[in-house]
């Protein structure tokens, strides 16, 4: 299904109580001064992100030092799923909030945590929400984990019997078709059937030959007589 957001879904993943209130206190503060609409969720431990994670959250308040699983291993484990939420690490020192570049956050704040601090990275954090408003996203469930993929990354997707092959930039996923129910959700979002077979994605077209589709990354697919027209109207709409 697609992945839209109403508002902003902030995660805290914090064990001090205290330490989880104020930044409640301050997300609630930055939210009135800033007329934005923030949906937040406090989990006190890295374990309870990693087991409840489905792609919901926007942006995550991550503590490094927790008990079960730190900030830094649930970090890791989040990337593996969504490389798109923002991650921000609440640390007492410099040293662990280094480690956060291996997994892409986007920046820390250090205990005790000042006010200025926070609202100058939680602004930067909201900009860049907002810049993905734009982009869509699929959930899929592959190997009993639910991943969320933008669908920008997707080159074409394959029917496979009763699975279908997601090819993305990064890797092939492999999810429970049929390739229909893809068909519908990407309708409109710049993806066309070129075959009954394969939707792609137009804007990796390179080029439409008499019996197949050149794709950008270098792959040839098939494309069939009864499609041929639909999906050159299509691509046509697309360049417009």
């Amino acid at each position: 299904m697609f992945y839209f957001k109403s508002m902003i879904n902030v995660c805290i993943v914090e064990d001090e109580v205290a330490q989880a209130n104020l930044l409640k206190e301050y997300i609630d503060r930055f939210s009135k001064k800033s007329r934005v609409q923030c949906a937040v969720t406090h989990l006190p431990d890295g374990i309870d992100l990693v087991d409840e994670y489905r792609g919901q959250f926007d942006i995550i308040l991550l503590d490094i030092q927790m008990k079960h699983l730190d900030g830094m291993a649930a970090a890791e484990k989040i990337r593996k799923v969504d490389s798109d939420v923002i991650i921000i690490f609440i640390t007492s020192t410099v040293q662990y909030a280094v480690q956060g570049y291996a997994v892409d956050a986007l920046g820390y704040v250090l205990k005790p945590v000042p006010y200025l601090q926070f609202e100058q990275l939680f602004d930067k954090a909201i900009a860049r929400v907002n810049a993905k408003r734009e982009k869509v996203f699929i959930r899929v469930s592959v190997d009993e984990r639910q991943i969320k993929l933008d669908c920008d990354s997707i080159y074409y997707i394959e029917s496979q019997r009763n699975n279908v092959c997601i090819h993305c930039q990064d890797a092939d996923y492999v999810t429970v078709g049929p390739l229909k129910k893809f068909d519908e959700m990407l309708a409109g979002h710049g993806f066309s059937k070129c075959h009954n077979a394969y939707i792609v994605n137009l804007s990796y077209v390179e080029a439409v030959q008499k019996e197949e589709v050149l794709l950008t990354n270098g792959v040839e697919l098939p494309i069939s007589r009864a499609r041929k027209k639909e999906f050159m109207a299509a691509l046509t709409e697309d360049i417009l």
